[in-house]
């Protein structure tokens, strides 16, 4: 009798979840039709794209219908595996997007505890908002800004000069060796008040019964930063440093396209122009789409394995 009363059970099981799942559904309709503009626009914006990337495959000519395309295989990624422009662009992608990677924790981490650490709220919130300011410049302006204080005549020399550090002005523009740092210094100067944003939040959240345990054992603030505040914002650095990684290939392209110049060329170039110069000015559409192929696919790779990689390790995941 209990196998027949559980056979019973088992069979009506999915007719209540059913039930089930449709009243939850109306109970939540107002939620869902506000849900589909936004999946409506994912679906339009982000995979409908997707067809384009059959581009790579062809030797695509705009001229001609779909089944009029001439289909050349992998050879539009051998071409760029064995190009020395690709490999050159490829290899300043990833330099300033570890420098940027790099600059943008640390900075935003330390910017946080700092702000964390101000007691008085006029002083924090000043702070705040004047770190915050330039994450709502476009590219434009601030290049312009970093254009005119690197320029010969321009502050950053002056000061340098005045403090007897160099003995002539340096064309920060004009010599590649420089043209990362700066990019990962423009970088920072513009978003370190806006990443310090959700760290703050979490440094919140965090239940101010622990400090006071710390204080009672003698820990001063450096101490109670490093074993209270730090280890409480750790699961959000996971996430963030996860999110970041899928976003490797991601270098930028305005900071560069607006600073490079011809003399720093073969510093400056990025997947992002490379996508642009082949696609845009030459008409190879099939390099350029190949080009984007290969850092979608590298860029979720390597989201998947640092999102791995934090799973084995115990800590939290985005996936």
């Amino acid at each position: 009798m209990a196998v027949t009363v559980t056979n019973k059970k088992a069979v009506r099981k999915p007719e209540k979840k059913r039930k089930l799942t449709w009243a939850v559904l109306k109970s939540q309709q107002q939620l869902i039709w506000m849900s589909v503009p936004l999946t409506l626009y994912i679906i339009l914006f982000a995979y409908v794209p997707v067809w384009g990337w059959t581009m790579a495959f062809q030797n695509y000519k705009p001229a001609r219908s779909f089944s009029q395309q001439d289909w050349v295989g992998f050879k539009q990624f051998k071409f760029l595996f064995t190009d020395d422009d690709f490999m050159r662009v490829l290899r300043n992608t990833l330099g300033m997007s570890i420098i940027n990677l790099v600059l943008g924790f640390v900075t935003a981490i330390v910017l946080a505890l700092l702000l964390n650490e101000i007691r008085k709220v006029i002083w924090k919130r000043t702070v705040q908002t004047i770190s915050y300011l330039p994450h709502f410049l476009s590219w434009v302006i601030v290049t312009g800004i970093v254009a005119t204080s690197l320029a010969s005549d321009g502050i950053v020399n002056d000061i340098l000069m005045k403090l007897h550090l160099i003995k002539e002005p340096i064309l920060w523009l004009s010599e590649g060796k420089y043209f990362w740092g700066i990019v990962g210094a423009s970088h920072v100067w513009k978003e370190v008040g806006w990443n310090t944003i959700i760290y703050l939040a979490a440094m919140a959240s965090i239940d101010p019964a622990l400090y006071e345990a710390a204080e009672m054992d003698g820990a001063n603030r450096y101490r109670k930063m490093l074993h209270v505040t730090l280890p409480g914002i750790k699961s959000t650095i996971v996430i963030l440093l996860i999110m970041s990684i899928g976003h490797i290939l991601d270098a930028g392209f305005e900071v560069q396209y607006l600073l490079g110049n011809g003399l720093v060329v073969d510093w400056a170039e990025t997947i992002d122009i490379f996508v642009l110069k082949y696609g845009i000015a030459q008409g190879n559409y099939s390099l350029a789409t190949a080009g984007g192929i290969f850092k979608t696919v590298v860029s979720v790779a390597l989201l998947l394995v640092a999102n791995w990689t934090a799973k084995r390790l115990g800590e939290e995941r985005l996936l």
